[in-house]
């Protein structure tokens, strides 16, 4: 058993700790990294977006309470509502500047918590990696927050494996956190970017080539696809 977040409302304490027996129950899940996620202080979660599971495996392994943006159509709606039970959702209008889920987020982040946000902006369309968004970055610039890392796949196929009654192998890796320097606040576009491209070639490194996307050819050229988790490394299993 992992460890829960200790600091978070019950129902999402809950929400972890009934999630992880299911996920032991009806996956093979392997967890990489956990001992490089702070205990404490504002923390950006940046996961790879591969499907609607990302975020309730994410939530489930990280022993963090963790906050979510959340499509504005869900708002009002049972997938919306099932949310708000279990954290706090960030309701957000696609396409545009949301000048008040962005507050949210950044409050969210200056009282010390956890924020989930998918660099990519949205879910892959190619089951690979698409072009990095600087929100996180811009966030993080804002708020002091560390960017945290997250590679996680085969949650993909779960669905497919489950109807043909079999335990899909779900992986994830999280790094080292990213950390900006300390001035920033102030943090131009080309700034954010090279954040941006850090944490993007960082995912690349920690997935399988065929998850890296629009990576791939970056990622190899810049030597940043390592091993970064040999076999003797600890980690989490259900087996």
């Amino acid at each position: 058993m992992t460890k829960i977040a200790t600091d978070a409302p019950l129902l999402f304490r809950i929400f972890q700790r009934v999630g992880w027996l299911l996920l032991r129950a009806l996956t093979r899940l392997e967890v990489r990294g956990l001992e490089h996620v702070p205990a404490s202080g504002p923390l950006i979660i940046a996961p790879n977006h591969l499907h609607a599971l990302d975020i309730p495996v994410v939530g489930i392994v990280i022993p963090r309470w963790i906050s979510v943006f959340v499509a504005e159509k869900w708002e009002g709606k049972l997938g919306g509502r099932l949310i708000e039970l279990a954290t706090e959702a960030i309701f957000v209008e696609r396409g545009e500047a949301d000048r008040g889920a962005l507050a949210q987020a950044l409050a969210i982040l200056k009282a010390g918590r956890a924020l989930a946000v998918a660099p990519e902006g949205t879910r892959s369309r190619t089951g690979g990696l698409g072009q990095g968004k600087n929100g996180a970055a811009y966030l993080a610039s804002r708020s002091g927050a560390a960017i945290l890392p997250v590679a996680a796949w085969g949650h993909e196929r779960a669905l497919g494996s489950w109807r043909r009654f079999r335990r899909p192998q779900i992986h994830v890796r999280i790094a080292k956190p990213i950390h900006l320097r300390p001035e920033a606040e102030r943090a131009r576009t080309a700034e954010l970017q090279a954040y941006t491209d850090q944490l993007m070639l960082t995912l690349a490194g920690m997935l399988p080539p065929a998850y890296r996307g629009v990576y791939a050819d970056r990622a190899e050229n810049e030597e940043q696809v390592t091993d970064a988790y040999p076999s003797s490394a600890p980690s989490v299993s259900s087996r």
